[in-house]
């Protein structure tokens, strides 16, 4: 009897003391509860995992919606930028219109007044004229009849 057949016999006697115990349902207890878990821990992941892809494909949904309606303001705003753009020339368009109308007129009253000063200078220098060589030929009573009778003259075809 050697050691090996003691380290057997060692052996076989704590290999069934093990079994007496139930050392190996125990461990297949552990075992059995740790994989559970285990299990539990890769449902609850799985789980959180398909919730995380309904909010990111909610979260997807929601910014193509915003990202439409923002491409969908900008061009109402581009629209609306392009009527008051025209609205805008064509406001300044009468506007020009009317000053320049404005203008010819004012041109046009003034070419008329200066016309119509011109003709009344012309009338007085005719009329400081007449009198002048009038007086120079003609007598004083006479010249004083003759350049009333002018004078009058002159008014009427002014007026």
């Amino acid at each position: 009897m050697d050691a090996t057949f003691w380290a057997l016999i060692a052996l076989i006697i704590f290999l069934a003391l093990l079994a007496y115990l139930k050392v190996p349902a125990m461990l297949n207890g552990t075992l059995d509860k740790r994989a559970e878990r285990i299990k539990n821990e890769l449902d609850g992941a799985r789980a959180l995992r398909e919730e995380a892809q309904q909010l990111l494909a909610e979260y997807q949904r929601k910014r193509k919606e915003a990202e439409q309606e923002a491409e969908e303001m900008v061009a109402a705003a581009k629209r609306e930028a392009k009527i008051i753009v025209a609205e805008a020339k064509t406001k300044t368009e009468e506007y020009v219109t009317r000053r320049t109308a404005l203008a010819e007129q004012k041109i046009a009253q003034a070419e008329q007044d200066a016309v119509n000063e011109v003709r009344a200078r012309a009338v007085d220098v005719a009329v400081a004229a007449a009198s002048s060589i009038l007086a120079d030929k003609v007598d004083g009573k006479v010249s004083g009849a003759l350049f009333d009778n002018s004078l009058k003259e002159v008014k009427s075809k002014l007026n």
